[in-house]
């Protein structure tokens, strides 16, 4: 295997690519850019950005409701 040297130039471009595409993998990014997913994995490590893991929704959470609030509803029934 041959060791690919990149200027830093590309590996910055590279970790703003996988950044500003959310919905992007790093498989997908390193494929469009001609690179392993490892190597723009490494450089991502390196630089300390990261993303969210899973699918996030657009509405906000709900506070969650106190157990005793969410019995006596139970007990009330319909």
């Amino acid at each position: 295997m041959v060791m690919k040297n990149y200027p830093p130039e590309f590996k910055a471009d590279a970790v703003a690519l996988y950044e500003s595409r959310p919905d992007a993998t790093i498989r997908s990014v390193a494929a469009d850019l001609g690179i392993s997913p490892e190597t723009l994995r490494n450089w991502v490590r390196a630089a300390g950005a990261s993303r969210p893991r899973g699918r996030r929704t657009q509405e906000p959470a709900q506070p969650p409701v106190p157990l005793e609030a969410e019995n006596a509803a139970a007990e009330e029934g319909p």
